[in-house]
């Protein structure tokens, strides 16, 4: 009964986790943007601007003293 259990509660989780895993492709391949083009930006999307991901390479170097 114990292996069967076991069992069971593997392929769950197995089933579980390609899910997750294959959430992302599924939303990268839908024909629908995730973001509505005709309305405006929330207030945190507007907070965090469009590129979230693009880090601060356009700042530049930091020009003042380092405090360690």
């Amino acid at each position: 009964m114990a292996r069967a259990r076991n069992l069971i509660v593997a392929a769950g989780l197995v089933a579980f986790a390609a899910a997750g895993m294959a959430f992302p492709f599924y939303m990268a391949s839908s024909k629908k943007p995730v973001i509505d083009p005709t309305k405006p930006l929330s207030p945190q999307a507007t907070f965090r601007g469009p590129y979230i991901n693009t880090g601060s390479r356009d700042v530049g170097p930091d020009v003042g003293p380092q405090k360690k």
